[in-house]
């Protein structure tokens, strides 16, 4: 087993969809498809029931998935730009000593949780890697019938000091724009995604806003996961934050165009869009 060049780690999830049967989503799902759209190598470490047949889903990355008797399952309904998430089931946590020894080299590393899956015991793992997180398993409870709402980041002061980016949403949030500042500035580099209006980057002390590529929107789901696999690869290549957003905001712009992850473009897509510069007024 080697190292790969972009790691994702958290649930994958078992989204349900309007009128029965799901597609597989989560951070990591879409995470790890564009980055290997992006031309890396990419591994996955997950937890899932055997049923759940991942290599299929995520042809051509490495996989290391816990045992669990279920799989996360995640239920999104629209209205207007407005997102309400329902949980209907929890897959197994995951340790830091479920990982791979070989994986611990990995150049990129993102940490995805999607319902708190991941503890503190992942801080420091990673000493030579770029180290994301998204946050937003963390900024999430859900009451007894399910509904999903945000909640304070408890941990953000321990974890965020020993990351080098953080990406988030402002719905993750519900817009609380005293949140957004307290965790922005205890960030090295972080990116607050605002759906059609774009992304808003955050590094040495100062924020630039860039805006969203046009684009027709079939389903924004995953599109946030998207914009940050996208932006660590090109913050990984320039060590640019500024170059790397709108390398993000295009690619995410392909993802909302098709349902689920299959609307994920690959780089010479990406390339080409971006040369035509067409951005959302």
């Amino acid at each position: 087993m080697t190292s790969p060049e972009f790691l994702a780690i958290g649930h994958v999830t078992k989204d349900l969809v309007a009128g029965g049967g799901y597609t597989v989503g989560g951070t990591v799902t879409y995470a790890a498809l564009t980055a290997r759209g992006l031309g890396l190598s990419v591994a996955v470490l997950t937890s899932a029931p055997a049923d759940l047949d991942l290599p299929a889903i995520l042809p051509g990355v490495d996989l290391h998935v816990v045992p669990s008797s279920a799989p996360t399952t995640f239920e999104n309904v629209y209205k207007g730009q407005r997102r309400h998430q329902f949980v209907h089931g929890i897959a197994a946590p995951l340790k830091a000593s479920h990982l791979p020894p070989a994986w611990k080299e990995a150049s990129i590393v993102l940490l995805g949780p999607v319902a708190g899956e991941l503890g503190l015991d992942w801080l420091g793992v990673f000493p030579s890697a770029l180290v994301a997180v998204t946050p937003q398993g963390w900024m999430r409870q859900w009451d007894s019938e399910g509904r999903v709402t945000a909640k304070p980041w408890r941990d953000a002061e321990r974890i965020l000091p020993s990351v080098d980016v953080l990406v988030f949403s402002e719905e993750d949030v519900a817009r609380d724009e005293a949140l957004i500042q307290r965790y922005t500035e205890m960030a090295q580099i972080a990116a607050v995604t605002q759906g059609r209006r774009g992304a808003t980057v955050f590094w040495e002390g100062s924020e630039r806003h860039f805006p969203a590529f046009r684009a027709r929107e079939v389903d924004p789901t995953g599109a946030g996961d998207v914009f940050t696999a996208a932006f660590l690869v090109r913050l990984r290549e320039t060590s640019d934050p500024y170059l790397a957003a709108p390398f993000a905001n295009c690619t995410a712009s392909f993802a909302i165009e098709g349902q689920g992850a299959t609307a994920v473009p690959t780089r010479q897509q990406v390339e080409e869009r971006l040369r035509c510069g067409e951005l959302c007024e």
